[in-house]
């Protein structure tokens, strides 16, 4: 089993970009469809993308099977043909949403449970087959580029398909979101082709005709992993913190700062700007961390657990910044702050995937598709808790206080404890596992994160 070189990991982000060209039409473009054209409450296209995220609990189980035949490429490519299906039946939706509006919405909870359900498959098998088979010196970079490929597909499609369904009709949108599927299906299997390889079983590995365990025992086995349960609980409330923020952010910027809508807009554009910052600066520490390892104190510059840590603190501080915004109002440098609070969450979100590429193999064998699935599930259900806590707790300040601005202040100093809190559990997360087979007696560790003491185990955290 060969490692990836550069080729093979720019092939998995144009796979990632075309899951994520699907993604952004039912996510967004719908999303405004709903809201604007067909003038319904925002509140559906919110539950929909909640149920989305919901539907990837499913992430173990997915993984589950792919370990189960020890093959990524299989679960990518049938994750894909769902994905675009349900992308397609999401779309179709907006024929009845109008006229037949209980009909619409069964068509359109139909299609979001599909694209929840192919986005588990196929985005679980692809970073198990990511973390597998990329080298640690590589892990930074890889992450970033993937990721970097995946907001490309978002940024593309976004504008284009923008452009395709002008002047909208119901209709057209389908006929773009039919062609957008099926056209990252094709690209899918052409870049996936001789991807993977022979898959070489180790041989200290379960046979393969040996009996597996239920799905059940399998993931009580991965929760009985003390790294993999701490990793969980790491992802889940980093991604409240991470998200808890979105929905809020544009709304502050115009009811604090006076904002237009078009400056809120460019708002967050500056945001993306900084996240993409700092998974390059993330990428760059991590090139130069493992090749000047000869450098005293160059080593810790490439660890992608102290990314993840302070990847956390720093975006506390930046959450701090926005709290002093609510509190001081216009004449706070907004801006500035916005784009560094872009810069930690890029820097935070890179050292997290790429640790948990690097926590993926560590403790069973065989059960990596298992540990992605649940660090996905952590993921998924964290981001989508985080967007309604956010806005749930701004309305609820709102109500409470006197002044909107002492109000988001309240909510943004919260989501700053919120990743102090996560950065707590990342540094507590042990690199060292327990065997859990006779044949494996000595604990393996990942060299990821150098740890400095004995006392200090160092571990990561995924993002994503």
């Amino acid at each position: 089993m060969n490692d990836f070189g550069w080729s093979r990991i720019v092939r998995i982000g144009l796979v990632q970009a075309c899951l994520g060209s699907i993604v952004v039409l039912t996510t967004s473009t719908l999303n405004r469809v709903m809201v604007v054209e067909l003038a319904l409450p925002a509140l559906l296209p919110g539950l929909l993308v909640a149920l989305h995220y919901t539907v990837q609990m499913a992430r173990p189980r997915m993984g589950f099977g792919s370990d189960v035949g020890q093959r990524r490429t299989p679960w990518i490519v049938g994750g894909m043909a769902v994905l675009g299906t349900g992308g397609v039946v999401a779309a179709s939706s907006t024929l009845w949403l109008a006229s037949q509006p209980w009909m619409g919405v069964l068509v359109a909870t139909l299609g979001f449970v599909l694209v929840g359900l192919g986005v588990s498959a196929a985005g679980t098998s692809l970073l198990v087959l990511l973390a597998k088979r990329v080298p640690e010196g590589r892990r930074a970079g890889a992450a970033t580029l993937v990721w970097m490929m995946m907001i490309l597909g978002f940024a593309l499609t976004a504008g284009i398909t923008g452009r395709l369904i002008d002047p909208f009709s119901p209709q057209r949108l389908v006929a773009v979101s039919t062609g957008v599927s099926l056209l990252a299906f094709v690209v899918t299997l052409v870049v996936l082709r001789g991807l993977e390889g022979t898959v070489d079983r180790p041989a200290d590995t379960t046979p393969a005709d040996a009996p597996r365990p239920a799905f059940r025992q399998a993931l009580s086995q991965i929760w009985d992993e003390p790294v993999a349960r701490r990793f969980t609980v790491f992802v889940f409330v980093s991604m409240i913190a991470f998200s808890a923020q979105d929905l809020i952010l544009e709304p502050f910027a115009g009811t604090v700062f006076g904002f237009t809508p078009g400056e809120s807009t460019r708002l967050s554009g500056l945001q993306n700007a900084g996240v993409l910052s700092g998974m390059l600066l993330v990428a760059a520490a991590g090139a130069l961390g493992h090749r000047w390892t000869h450098v005293p104190g160059w080593r810790h510059v490439g660890s992608l657990r102290a990314w993840a840590v302070g990847g956390c603190i720093t975006s506390a501080l930046a959450l701090g910044g926005l709290t002093l915004a609510g509190l001081r109002g216009p004449g706070w440098p907004l801006s500035a702050n916005v784009f560094l609070l872009g810069l930690c969450n890029g820097a935070f979100s890179i050292g997290a995937i790429g640790s948990m590429m690097a926590l993926a193999s560590q403790g069973r064998h065989g059960r990596e598709g298992v540990r992605m699935g649940l660090w996905g599930a952590a993921q998924a259900i964290g981001f989508a808790l985080g967007g309604l806590l956010g806005t749930a707790a701004a309305d609820l300040s709102r109500a409470l206080l006197a002044d909107t601005g002492t109000a988001y202040a309240l909510v943004f100093g919260i989501e700053a404890l919120a990743f102090v809190g996560a950065a707590a559990l990342a540094a507590r997360v042990s690199t060292v596992q327990p065997s859990f087979r006779a044949a494996a007696a000595t604990p393996r560790r990942t060299d990821a994160f150098p740890v400095p003491t004995a006392a200090l185990g160092q571990q990561q955290r995924p993002a994503a």
